[in-house]
């Protein structure tokens, strides 16, 4: 019988020769099992916690160290007998010497590959020793390039690029530099006389939904008469009759079976239907019935097209995601590691990572190339759909032999490993690595026929022959050649076809927010704005150092990763913001700043999905949802998973129904000659999205406010929202506002709010759209707005509500954090919100808000 025994106890390491870490020859008793060197030796105590202050900068040496880790454990003499015995390795990070008994058995220079040792002859009945020894990888990978050559890149040092290692540990503009080092995933010691090296359990769904499973099985050696059963069971633990025994003796089999449309349930991504999940098991017997091995996978049955066609009315081809016949928004984010130090991450924190995903109305999310191919947690629990990429980012790769081989067999074992996940729907080659060549001109796109290693751009060779011709031959997903990628021929920056990287906002030509609409592609795979984490976040990293306590300081300055990050802060808060400088009022402009640039993202492109065939934007992931450490980025939730503002104002964008608007001037020269004479008009327009399948009946309610005086407006029409779509709802003069025959006249200040109401009266959806920027609004007095935050009998819930319009309700509260149900709020007189605050415990809710009087 097949048996693996995990060795998770009495692990201990040690610095190799000495050193800072730990005396020559002292073992110190790891605390955990996988496990990596900082984080034993900040349990220990020997160095400071890397995520405070400037300590990333005192623990370098740790990276640029050797290191050893040693386990003694017993073998019996069943273990003993066994035909074969084999130490299986699931992940060691990275270069590492692994010796057993004082036999040298396996050499390992992967962090991305599992690998496996005979160990029969070196075993012994009792106490047997494992010895790995760790070299630093940043050393060997200094080594490579000055053996291989000098490479371009983005992010971190440049020798990256030759070590199969997470390149988010070289440093990122999110990131620290932290090396990591050590057994990163189990070791265990397998015993057999005949094994499942694979069982590839593939379902072939047909456009009538039809059902064709194969299970194709892949023995360790031929097995004589041997016979494998294959059951599949339901969720609820029921046979579906598909049982088949069938001969192994050759080493391999099949089974297929069919079901025909409505016999298995089908697997939707959250929001469109359920996620059942099946069960293969597959047993193996000998001739007498004696049982080899066993092994059961979680299986799920969908059909998934990445649909490229032409459109109706624009250039190009689309890019979406079709599942079970439904064409799908994809509103998401985009996924980093979600630790510096990966060991540290457990079930419950994946989980509750990817609640806040599904809890905020994403469908989607992107497992970035820089970092490393999840934990099996992280896909076994994932209701929505993901783009996987491969491990490259932002470099020029090699491909060497050596480097193409460790390429190879990573690009297998993973394939391997992650295919039966359905909510896996497609795989891209890198990260970036074409928008690179293209910024040094290495890449020739004419060209689709060459080898590609012996140019400059010799990734090519990877991306374009060896990771398609792998995923073709162990799974059915979508291959597509990077992120971003447009077609052969085309640069990436084509808006018409593929997918986009849109960081013309903050990177590149440093676009106002407000231009989202012509900044659209047809899959916005990436973009983002920078924003401040919680204010708890900030006191976290600057560890009472109130002195540091202001937003240029050094301590802050190294806990913002971004290139000219201060710059590109000022120059989107001074265009749009009067802004404060204190620590506190910088978090919540930067705060306001960040929801109010993403929301416009996924209200402008959501109205871009406009039905079959004008599928013009067909997915929008927000760089990023994450964090690896506390620190100030991109992530719209922080280390400590405390959502930013940002976080609520996307969730409202990608509700089921949502209303969007946006008011644009339009300016009429008198004639062709004069610049003096002309009129100023101000256009509204107000859309719907459904993201149903049935068209939705409801009632769109405008009201109109005037900052600074009594005046309102209101109309409303009984309207249909298109299911699946975006629907065109009004165009029109804005109410209330005058045309203006000259520039030196003030538009007046006028809010416009817009509801959805279903028949009940229930919102559906709302929206409110202000004057831009906002830096020219004059508020008004505080005194006057009327505004009131109650917090409710039961203490967890607050109701807000104001005689005025009021922007950017951001609630905290005195003491420990609260989870609130939404912030970053537009109030307008008569629409009261309720906000629920899990822990508030009856405590008072602050409010900031623009034109609170802090600027």
């Amino acid at each position: 019988m097949s048996i693996t025994r995990s060795l998770t106890q009495d692990w201990f390491f040690t610095q190799v020769g000495g050193g800072r870490g730990t005396k020559n020859g002292e073992w110190l008793a790891v605390s955990q099992f996988p496990t990596t060197v900082h984080v034993e030796l900040l349990k220990a105590e020997r160095i400071p916690d890397p995520f405070l202050g400037l300590n990333e900068w005192e623990v370098q040496w740790v990276g640029e160290s050797d290191w050893a880790f040693k386990n003694t454990f017993e073998v019996s003499a069943k273990e003993l007998a066994a035909i074969n015995v084999d130490l299986v390795f699931d992940g060691l990070d990275t270069f590492a010497s692994v010796e057993f008994n004082g036999h040298k058995i396996l050499d390992t220079n992967s962090q991305f590959i599992a690998y496996r040792a005979p160990v029969k002859q070196y075993l012994k009945l009792g106490a047997n020793e494992l010895v790995i020894s760790f070299s630093s990888a940043f050393l060997k990978g200094r080594e490579l390039e000055q053996a291989h050559g000098k490479l371009h890149l983005w992010n971190g040092d440049s020798s990256r690029l030759h070590v199969r290692k997470a390149q988010y540990n070289y440093g990122w503009d999110w990131g620290p530099v932290l090396m990591t080092i050590g057994p990163w995933k189990p070791i265990a010691l397998h015993t057999y006389n005949v094994y499942l090296t694979d069982v590839d359990v593939r379902s072939d769904v047909s456009e009538a939904l039809d059902v064709l499973v194969t299970v194709d099985l892949t023995l360790s050696e031929k097995a004589t008469g041997g016979l494998a059963s294959v059951t599949l069971k339901s969720a609820q633990d029921s046979v579906i009759p598909s049982e088949s025994n069938i001969e192994v003796g050759s080493g391999s089999a099949r089974a297929e079976f069919s079901f025909l449309p409505g016999a298995l349930e089908l697997w939707y991504p959250v929001g469109f239907g359920k996620q059942p999940l099946y069960t293969v098991e597959v047993t193996i017997s000998d001739s007498e019935g004696n049982v080899l091995d066993t092994k059961t996978q979680r299986v799920s049955f969908r059909r998934v097209r990445v649909v490229q066609e032409p459109l109706v009315d624009q250039e190009g081809l689309t890019f979406l995601f079709e599942v079970n016949n439904i064409r799908i928004f994809c509103g998401g984010s985009n996924w980093i590691p979600a630790d510096s130090f990966l060991t540290t991450l457990t079930p419950e924190r994946y989980r509750a990572w990817l609640r806040l995903l599904v809890d905020g109305n994403q469908n989607m999310v992107r497992v970035w190339g820089g970092g490393i191919y999840e934990y099996d947690v992280f896909y076994d629990i994932c209701d929505v759909l993901v783009w996987q990429d491969f491990m490259f980012g932002c470099g020029q790769y090699p491909a060497y032999d050596s480097f193409l081989k460790l390429v190879e067999l990573e690009a297998e074992q993973n394939v391997k490993r992650l295919r039966h996940h359905p909510s896996i729907v497609i795989f891209a080659g890198n990260n970036e690595d074409y928008q690179l060549a293209e910024s040094i001109n290495i890449v020739d796109y004419s060209d689709e026929t060459s080898d590609f290693r012996k140019t400059k751009f010799p990734a090519r060779y990877i991306y374009e022959r060896t990771l398609p011709s792998i995923v073709q031959k162990f799974c059915d997903i979508h291959y597509h050649r990077s992120s971003p990628y447009s077609a052969p021929g085309t640069v990436t920056t084509d808006k018409t076809l593929g997918d986009l990287h849109q960081w013309n906002v903050w990177h590149g030509s440093q676009e106002p927010w407000h231009n989202w609409d012509i900044l659209a592609g047809r899959f916005v795979s990436e973009f983002g704005m920078e924003g401040y984490p919680n204010i708890r976040t900030v006191d976290y990293w600057l560890a009472g150092d109130k002195s540091e306590r202001y937003p240029q300081s050094r301590v802050n300055n190294n806990h913002n990763k971004a290139s000219g990050f201060e710059r590109r802060l000022e120059l989107y808060l001074v265009e749009n913001f009067k802004h404060a400088f204190d620590m506190d009022s910088y978090v919540y402009y930067t705060q306001v700043m960040q929801a109010e640039t993403l929301a416009s993202a996924y209200r402008l492109w959501r109205r871009n999905w406009r039905g079959k065939g004008r599928e013009h934007t067909a997915g929008a992931l927000v760089w990023q949802i994450n964090d690896c450490w506390p620190t100030t980025s991109w992530a719209i939730i922080d280390y400590f998973m405390r959502p930013k503002p940002a976080y609520f104002a996307i969730s409202r964008e990608l509700r089921q129904y949502t209303v969007g608007m946006t008011r644009k001037e339009k300016k009429i020269f008198a004639n062709d000659l004069s610049a003096a004479q002309f009129t100023i008009t101000t256009v509204l327009e107000v859309w719907g999205t459904n993201g149903t399948l049935s068209e939705k009946k409801a009632k769109l309610e405008v009201t109109c406010f005037d900052l600074h005086s009594s005046w309102t407006e209101r109309f409303s029409k009984d309207i249909v929202l298109a299911p699946n779509s975006s629907t065109e709802l009004y165009s029109g003069d804005l109410p209330g506002q005058p045309v203006r025959t000259k520039q030196s006249e003030v538009p007046r200040a006028i809010i416009v709010s817009a509801r959805l109401l279903d028949a009940s009266g229930t919102v559906l959806g709302r929206h409110s759209n202000w004057p831009e920027p906002f830096k020219f609004i004059k508020f008004p007095a505080i005194k006057d707005l009327g505004f009131s935050v109650k917090t409710s009998s039961d203490g967890e819930s607050v109701e807000l509500s104001a005689q005025k319009p009021i922007k950017g309700i951001i609630l905290d509260a005195e003491g420990e954090d609260v989870e609130w149900s939404d912030q970053a709020i537009d109030l307008v007189p008569g629409d009261p919100q309720i906000v629920k605050a899990v822990g508030l415990k009856g405590r008072d809710a602050m409010a900031r808000f623009l034109g609170d009087g802090t600027a």
